[in-house]
């Protein structure tokens, strides 16, 4: 089958997500008392702790998803302020279940988007979960489930569950034959992105350099391709991964998609050893450069966004870890302006 592309028009999104009573922009700090420190012009940090009450970027995609396939299960136009009280849309929402696997954020948000939009969830964890976690899910009100000792068994449950019980599955990761919801997702995130473009539009500043953490790609790919089709030319977009988890990286050496193998990561939220079909095909055309950064560069990042302090975890840093690692091999200049992405709360 044909591909999709990530769509980087994050107006369609925008007007859905007004839907949302708790949908708002995130922040944008500049933190020039740190840039000074570590040697670069500027520093910009946009802190996804603040999404939507989730804690993670990960809100933006499920809920877009979730609301666009009501929308058109009930009829109802996107093009203009939707009605949740509409009978059509409250019939539609109350015959749906939403189901994926999550080993956090994602399984957050499509359970809370299910719950706020009327329909019901059911999310997949592998055994290693911690129950306080899926208690978390429940209180958002997804039915859990636990399948497996690790994820992608977790994830395979999630895929058999939809298609013995007619769910729809919620995955952020797309292939061959499964592009359509994943998509949406990542159009979801380019909100992100169309926040800070307007920020740096009303400061009248833009960064040189954008860091961009990827697991499967899903944040990176919309945000790279929102920068790439909005904001001034030339800027330098870094993804950075786990050198446990580089699938994307070795995937574009490769000139093809490849599974890589290597030990668990304490970037939990980015260790895939195997990335998103359409974002590795959207990255190939907008990223600049791939890095890797080990565990314990992680930890560093997180150490020193925790005194200014910025509290996330080792996935929510890693892009800073990203910034930190180029700036000890000598490859970003004194002039370098950066943009990094906190992804992700302490407590995500």
């Amino acid at each position: 089958m044909a591909h999709l592309k990530v769509n980087p028009d994050s107006a369609p999104v925008i007007k859905l997500l007004a839907q949302c009573p708790l949908h708002k922009a995130t922040s944008i700090t500049s933190e020039q008392k740190t840039a000074n420190t570590i040697g670069i012009e500027s520093l910009w940090i946009k802190h996804e702790s603040e999404r939507m009450g989730l804690g993670s970027f990960k809100a933006l995609g499920g809920s877009f998803a979730i609301l666009s396939l009501l929308c058109e299960a009930a009829g109802v136009s996107t093009n203009e302020p939707v009605d949740l009280d509409n009978p059509a849309f409250k019939k539609a929402a109350a015959s749906k279940k939403f189901a994926c696997a999550t080993a956090g954020n994602h399984g957050l948000s499509v359970a809370a988007a299910s719950s706020l939009f009327g329909a019901s969830s059911a999310v997949f964890i592998a055994d290693s979960v911690p129950e306080e976690f899926a208690e978390r899910l429940r209180e958002k009100g997804a039915e859990v489930f636990r399948a497996g000792a690790i994820y992608e068994e977790a994830n395979a449950a999630a895929v058999a569950a939809c298609e013995e019980n007619g769910w729809i599955l919620i995955a952020d990761t797309s292939h061959e034959t499964y592009q359509e919801i994943p998509a949406l997702i990542y159009q979801g995130y380019s909100v992100l992105a169309d926040e800070c473009r307007q920020y740096f539009e009303q400061l009248g500043d833009w960064p040189t350099h954008v860091f961009l953490q990827a697991g499967v790609g899903g944040m990176a790919s919309a945000v790279a391709a929102h920068v790439r089709q909005y904001w001034p030319e030339g800027i330098e977009i870094i993804i950075v991964e786990p050198d446990a988890a580089p699938c994307l990286g070795q995937s574009m050496k490769a000139g093809e998609m490849i599974e890589v193998e290597g030990p668990v990561s304490n970037m939990g939220r980015l260790d895939c050893k195997v990335n998103s079909l359409l974002c590795y095909e959207s990255l190939r055309e907008t990223a600049n450069q791939f890095v890797e950064v080990s565990d314990d560069q992680a930890d560093v990042a997180v150490e020193k966004l925790a005194a200014i302090p910025i509290p996330t975890t080792p996935s929510g840093g890693a892009g800073y870890a990203g910034l930190l690692h180029l700036l000890g091999q000598g490859q970003i200049r004194t002039t370098a302006k950066c943009l990094v992405i906190v992804s992700e709360g302490a407590l995500s």
